[in-house]
């Protein structure tokens, strides 16, 4: 597992080469200023040691940081060496989850640095974990920045995390202080991806009444520009479940509006488990039709029983309905876990 952790975050690093070559110049010139001579032919083999060193360390913070013995030894070769880089190593801990920030990679006007997330009490950190953005990166300074989860260790129920931050003005960041926060995550996550759906399209039926809603998100394609200006739109009106694809989605309704087929999928726990999927066509040759849009709205927003709907639209007739098949895609999660997770360190 270690391996396997070292070899993804190792992957996410890259080391200025001209940084070693200048850390292993200060450190000789220092020696040099003390003695007022240059160190005899005889010292070479330390300085190869520093660099060795050196090169473990920049290539591979994190394990740096877990590490100490690799600490020991470059303060054994050369204490200047040595603090060149120091893991920052600041944890807090909430409702049984510890947070660490682990190590910072500061070069110019960017940052690499990485947290983990360790589950001392149960198994509720796992490797779907989703920070499900809730994190926060305050800093004092105009940036862009992003966190991906990037291993998991099971052994010891830790998820690893890295923050990337860049600078807008191409300042040196060095020196300025930075809070990461979370206030909740999911994990438990399971995929049912390019499944039949257990529903007989040929059923489907014109329909008479619907109702109008305010719709509060759209799908990725583009819905129809009256829809868009007045935010609101013509739905199915949902019934109880006519087939659950899987737990916590639901169709609630499907029928004919104005000529175009509507599959209404209800949502449980949207707002806490992100549960959330999509419907396609499959025609008798195995193509595959997407919807022309797709409408969200939801019933109960105040409330603690809300329930989120999303209703595709699909740009096919009754007459043709009996040549597809409903096919989706569903994603859902297992648990919620809130806390109050918040550490502020220098970037140095």
């Amino acid at each position: 597992m270690l391996e396997k952790t070292y070899n993804s975050m190792n992957e996410q690093i890259s080391v200025d080469p001209g940084l070693i070559s200048n850390t292993l110049m200060s450190v000789q010139n220092n020696k040099k200023q003390k003695t007022g001579k240059t160190k005899p032919l005889y010292r070479r083999p330390i300085v190869i040691a520093v660099a060795f060193a050196l090169c473990l360390v920049l290539a591979a913070p994190v394990m740096a940081s877990n590490v100490p013995a690799i600490y020991q030894l470059m303060y054994l070769v050369s204490p200047e060496a040595a603090q060149f880089f120091v893991p920052v190593q600041k944890a807090c801990q909430d409702n049984g989850i510890r947070m660490e920030v682990v190590s910072a990679n500061i070069h110019d006007n960017t940052a690499e640095i990485y947290i983990t997330l360790q589950d001392l009490t149960g198994d509720r950190v796992d490797e779907t974990i989703d920070l499900f953005d809730s994190y926060s990166i305050h800093r004092a300074f105009s940036s862009s920045a992003s966190c991906k989860r990037i291993s998991y260790d099971a052994d010891t129920k830790t998820a690893t995390f890295l923050i990337l931050i860049t600078e807008w003005g191409n300042h040196n960041i060095t020196g300025s202080k930075l809070t990461f926060s979370v206030r909740e995550f999911i994990s438990h996550k399971t995929a049912l991806e390019n499944v039949r759906v257990d529903t007989n399209l040929a059923e489907a039926d014109e329909v008479s009444e619907t109702q109008t809603v305010n719709i509060i998100g759209s799908g990725e394609t583009i819905i129809p520009e009256n829809i868009k200006s007045s935010g609101r739109s013509n739905v199915l009106v949902p019934e109880p479940s006519i087939c659950s694809p899987v737990k916590g989605l639901d169709v609630t309704a499907m029928g004919f509006v104005d000529g175009k087929l509507h599959i209404q999928m209800a949502t449980a726990k949207k707002q806490t488990l992100d549960n959330h999927g999509y419907f396609y066509l499959i025609d008798q040759v195995g193509n595959r039709v997407n919807d022309d849009y797709s409408v969200s709205f939801a019933e109960g927003l105040d409330s603690t029983v809300r329930t989120d709907y999303q209703e595709f639209v699909f740009a096919v007739s009754r007459e043709q309905i009996e040549n597809y098949t409903l096919y989706g895609s569903f994603y859902t999660s297992g648990i919620n876990t809130k806390g109050n997770w918040r550490i502020t360190f220098p970037l140095q």
